[in-house]
């Protein structure tokens, strides 16, 4: 059984995950603008995951003793955050960690352009949904950008779309404007209109995304020729989608499966 500490390092915050075999056991997400403490975090996971400590329910006290040494892995779309990230956990793990796209690959097929060159995320959102569904379906991640990505019935990579997401766009309104104030991303309240700037803000951005998330997956089951499940994850995906009909799960860890998802295919391989 492999005891693994996935790592997703994103654009604002960076995903942590302890896996005992394909079960993620804990998880955490801490802002990039304070490395000491996701090294900190990772370090105090990965000490459980040597002696043992995290098993099946993740409940302290439960000893389930590593069959294999523990795996360090970390995925990245923010390199200069990750490549620091990785020489401070080289040091405090004791162990050198391994990296997504350089030591393993992201286990999904890919129809792109020759040239492209796709976020580790999107990719291994791609993985982990597919592993799980083993169907066509639709991943929209909410974070920093919004991503809406198709994979098909044979669990092909097709892309799909990026768009700025909730915080950014309401930082671009503010920063951009001369009157427009700084506004913290949060569900609108339910009325038809923003009856103060703010609330505005807010109501053009909750329902802009969720518009642009609609239209999209219209347009990928048109071309498909069926109308696929979709699964969002990300920071925003409860606060953007828990109410949508649209979707039919939300799976915040995606990243972090998908880690894992990558880990398992290359044990196989070696087998």
């Amino acid at each position: 059984m492999t005891a693994l500490l996935a790592i997703s390092v994103g654009n604002t915050r960076t995903s942590l995950g302890a896996f005992r075999g394909t079960a993620l056991i804990e998880s955490d997400r801490l802002d990039n603008g304070d490395p000491a403490a996701i090294v900190d975090r990772a370090a105090r996971l990965w000490a459980r995951l040597e002696a043992g400590e995290l098993g099946e329910s993740g409940t302290a006290g439960e000893r389930t003793p590593p069959i294999e040494e523990p795996l360090c892995v970390i995925a990245s779309v923010n390199d200069p955050v990750a490549n620091d990230l990785e020489l401070r956990l080289a040091r405090a793990l004791e162990t050198e960690p391994a990296r997504i796209g350089r030591d393993l690959a992201a286990p999904i097929g890919e129809c792109l352009d020759p040239h492209a060159t796709p976020g580790a995320d999107r990719l291994l959102n791609a993985a982990a949904a597919w592993d799980v569904m083993h169907s066509a379906c639709i991943v929209v991640d909410a974070g920093t950008a919004v991503t809406v990505d198709f994979i098909d019935g044979e669990g092909i990579f097709h892309g799909g779309a990026i768009a700025p997401g909730a915080s950014m766009q309401l930082a671009a309104l503010h920063e951009h404007t001369a009157a427009l104030p700084r506004v913290a991303f949060a569900e609108p309240e339910d009325v038809p209109f923003g009856r103060n700037t703010a609330e505005a803000m807010l109501q053009g951005v909750y329902h802009g995304l969720r518009g642009m998330v609609w239209r999209l997956v219209e347009r990928y089951a048109l071309g498909y020729g069926a109308f696929p499940p979709v699964i969002a994850t990300g920071g925003d995906a409860a606060t953007l989608f828990g109410n949508d009909e649209l979707i039919d799960r939300i799976v915040p860890e995606l990243t972090l499966l998908g880690i894992a998802v990558a880990v398992r295919r290359a044990s196989e391989v070696e087998r």
